[in-house]
């Protein structure tokens, strides 16, 4: 049992690559946290996890691990596909529960799990961190003090060039639309997320999906994996007060891929940029802004009050992660529900539902 000035125990479910390279790093960051006990189907990775970040318990199930009595929070690390599944093994445990992004492969499935986890009782996260990032909390700052007046527009452009036709053998997973766990599903949920908590939500969009892809290698083996699994994405809409959006996410770009997003209003303009969707050490957010008519944007640094993290070297796409881990530590010691939430994942579904018609 948890006290306000103790750590939240944690509770890992699946080793893969995110976990490794996002989850178990921020979680040695944040002395919120103690992570106490590690799953994995695949035996070593649970083991290799436990020497290098000292985990007391490696558990030999499932069960074993969302039963565990020294596990507060449940973090499920492992496929979408197995999201369900997961998540509802932790509720059934009267555990905390945070689940990466996509919450499950389906819009009814996540409903489903909104509903469970309320009726017991249990608080639960969904892993769209960028919404809690310094440069987009200072962005709906921005915002919502008038900097560019009523808005108008607002455009964005996200590229990356993973999931193209040649894939990493953990990627496979990835090829198959059932899995929902295409780029669109991937990243248009994380960044169509990151902006509307800055913009607000739209009350009517247009869309479309396409695959172009229609056929995977793995490139360790040479295997070709047919998919249907959508790698571009476009949307059109509008916002509450009637600002036009227009979006365009797509995988697999070969050269110059990153994320340009320009908003405009009736008083000035914002651009805000990276040159990666999926960000290293240094690969942070620029915003620029001009408040006026007919001016050159001049660079608009992020104050130093939106920093909220202990000093790291670690790459801006993981300190993302950070942020959403204390913003839930937070809510937490103080009673709050300001960290995304399953309910937040079902509104997301719901417009990727609309936009693929």
């Amino acid at each position: 049992m948890t006290t306000p000035h103790s750590p939240i125990r944690v509770g890992i479910v699946g080793v893969g690559t995110w976990a490794r390279h996002g989850h178990l790093r921020v979680l040695a960051l944040l002395p919120q946290y103690r992570v106490q006990a590690v799953y994995s189907e695949h035996r070593d990775r649970a083991e290799a996890a436990a020497r290098e970040y000292a985990i007391a318990h490696i558990a030999d199930s499932l069960d074993a691990l969302v039963h565990h009595p020294e596990v507060d929070l449940v973090v499920v690390l492992n496929t979408a596909p197995q999201h369900e599944h997961t998540v509802r093994a932790a509720i059934a445990a009267g555990k905390n529960v945070y689940c990466e992004w996509p919450l499950t492969t389906t819009t009814a499935a996540s409903e489903n799990l909104v509903h469970l986890a309320n009726d017991a009782g249990v608080r639960h996260i969904v892993g769209l961190q960028r919404r809690h990032a310094p440069h987009n909390r200072y962005l709906q700052d921005l915002l919502q003090q008038g900097y560019v007046g009523k808005l108008r527009s607002v455009r964005l452009h996200v590229s990356t060039h993973y999931l193209q036709a040649l894939r990493a053998n953990a990627l496979r997973w990835t090829a198959a639309e059932e899995n929902f766990s295409s780029v669109i599903a991937i990243y248009a949920g994380h960044f169509l997320d990151m902006l509307f908590t800055a913009t607000g939500w739209p009350v009517s969009v247009l869309g479309l999906m396409v695959s172009q892809f229609p056929q995977v290698t793995i490139v360790e083996t040479g295997e070709v994996l047919d998919s249907s699994a959508p790698d571009q994405l476009v949307l059109s809409g509008l916002l509450e007060d009637g600002a036009v959006i227009s979006i365009h996410i797509e995988g697999g770009k070969r050269n110059g891929s990153g994320v340009q997003l320009d908003i405009t209003g009736d008083a000035g303009d914002l651009k805000i940029t990276n040159r990666s969707a999926f960000g290293d050490v240094g690969d942070d957010y620029v915003i620029e802004g001009a408040h006026g008519d007919n001016l050159p944007l001049q660079i608009l640094p992020v104050p130093d009050s939106y920093q909220r993290l202990p000093a790291s070297g670690l790459p801006s796409a993981v300190l993302e992660l950070a942020e959403l881990y204390h913003v839930y530590a937070q809510d937490v010691a103080e009673g709050t529900q300001a960290a995304a939430t399953f309910a937040d994942a079902v509104r997301l579904h719901r417009l990727l539902d609309a936009v693929k018609g």
